[in-house]
């Protein structure tokens, strides 16, 4: 049925669970794997305190180094389970118009994602990548909690 899994992960405890089942569900299905990490762009004028203290070349170098090990999971997990897998990293205000663009350009047929389960006023205040996911994409979406 599904051919080609995208997983996005945030680095979380939660997304590398979902990441560590969602690669057995491609084994099991016999579906390659594209891992996908979104990283804040710089902004001159920021809240975070990376942002702040950090130039934005560094900035940049400390994002790929994050980057790559969100997706180090990802490939590990594929590669010890025998999954063809692909590695993304993209930089975005907006991590679900990435995940839905990286599904849609990579020809996925369904995103594995994780949720983290916010509800009332956390979830409207922190917001739901999960939940935008599902509302701005055609692709079939499997939310893991």
């Amino acid at each position: 049925m599904f051919k080609h899994i995208l997983i996005p992960t945030d680095g979380s405890e939660l997304s590398n669970v979902a990441i560590v089942n969602g690669v057995k569900f491609a084994k099991e299905i016999g579906a390659k794997v594209t891992g996908l990490t979104v990283t804040a762009p710089y902004h001159y004028v920021a809240v975070e305190s990376m942002q702040v203290s950090d130039t934005p070349e560094q900035y940049a170098i400390d994002m790929k180094a994050l980057a790559q090990r969100h997706l180090d999971v990802i490939g590990q997990a594929a590669a010890q389970a025998g999954v063809a897998c692909e590695l993304i990293h993209r930089s975005s205000d907006h991590p679900y118009e990435e995940i839905v663009t990286a599904a849609q350009e990579r020809g996925c047929d369904v995103i594995f994602q994780a949720s983290h389960g916010r509800r009332g006023m956390r979830a409207l205040i922190m917001g739901s990548e999960t939940n935008k996911v599902l509302t701005h994409t055609k692709i079939p979406v499997l939310v893991y909690r």
